[in-house]
């Protein structure tokens, strides 16, 4: 059975950083290409970042590009969102996602976290 962990998450001021961790098991992590997507309350879930398979080329959201840094540890079956200038229009539920093609569509990916939200104050 796959699962996907997300921690990290919480409250943090305007400006700050968090960095989220999504912990992989019951599938191959080297296999899979991993991303992080995020809902925002109100609002469909939008594509944040995505990485493949052992890290070597990264895709980011324009929102974020700049700001966010997607990165795994394949012995740790983990991926890893730093978030760095965090800005209330970051403040959503945030998901790790793990398929098998480089995409930045949700529907690309087969296994999906419950989600950590992050809350970002002015």
């Amino acid at each position: 059975q796959v699962q996907l962990v997300e921690s990290g998450g919480g409250l943090v001021q305007a400006g700050g950083s968090l960095r989220l961790s999504c912990a992989a098991s019951g599938l191959t992590f080297s296999s899979y290409v991993m991303a992080w997507f995020r809902q925002a309350p109100g609002k469909e879930r939008e594509f944040v970042a995505v990485t493949t398979y052992i890290g070597s080329n990264s895709l980011y959201s324009g929102s974020v590009k700049g700001r966010f840094t997607i990165s795994r540890d394949n012995a740790k079956n983990t991926v890893y969102l730093q978030m760095n200038s965090l800005k209330p229009e970051d403040t959503a539920v945030y998901h790790c996602a793990a398929g098998l093609i480089y995409s930045v569509t949700e529907r690309s990916y087969d296994h999906w976290g419950q989600g950590t939200q992050v809350t970002v104050a002015s």
